[in-house]
């Protein structure tokens, strides 16, 4: 059901502020940035070895992010976890008596198709599920 962890999603105030924090000091490779207007995010792809970061920058203040930040402070938004067939494996997950925040999958960065499981059912944990095995290039 679930391949690996495919991200570890991290919520910055700047990614301009952020990202020296981790290429320079931390010798991190930057893979590239992009923006995902159905988020009100600009991302950042961290190259971490066996798993990726996303640096998550609101460009909205009314962006999931934002409020985030706003309420918790910067720091780890959510863990993803890869799968393939992501329709099926919402329907497994509902099955089981997880609530999800995406009732069917929606874009997401780096050309994943993506939904959330919400974190009153997962003990706090916002968890990701994400499909990139149709996506371009990866």
């Amino acid at each position: 059901m679930i391949n690996n962890i495919n991200h570890i999603g991290i919520a910055v105030r700047s990614l301009d502020e952020t990202l020296p924090f981790y290429t320079e000091q931390l010798g991190l490779s930057l893979e590239k940035i992009e923006v995902v207007d159905s988020e009100k995010v600009k991302v950042a792809f961290i190259d971490a070895g066996n798993v990726k970061l996303e640096l998550l920058e609101p460009t909205n203040e009314d962006s999931p992010i934002a409020k985030f930040i706003e309420k918790r402070g910067q720091g780890i938004h959510h863990v993803a976890f890869g799968v393939t067939e992501i329709e099926e494996r919402i329907r497994e997950i509902k099955e089981r008596g997880i609530q999800m925040i995406n009732e069917t999958s929606k874009p997401g960065a780096g050309g994943a198709q993506v939904a959330f499981m919400h974190p009153k059912s997962t003990h706090g944990v916002l968890f990701e599920l994400c499909d990139k095995s149709k996506a371009k290039g990866d």
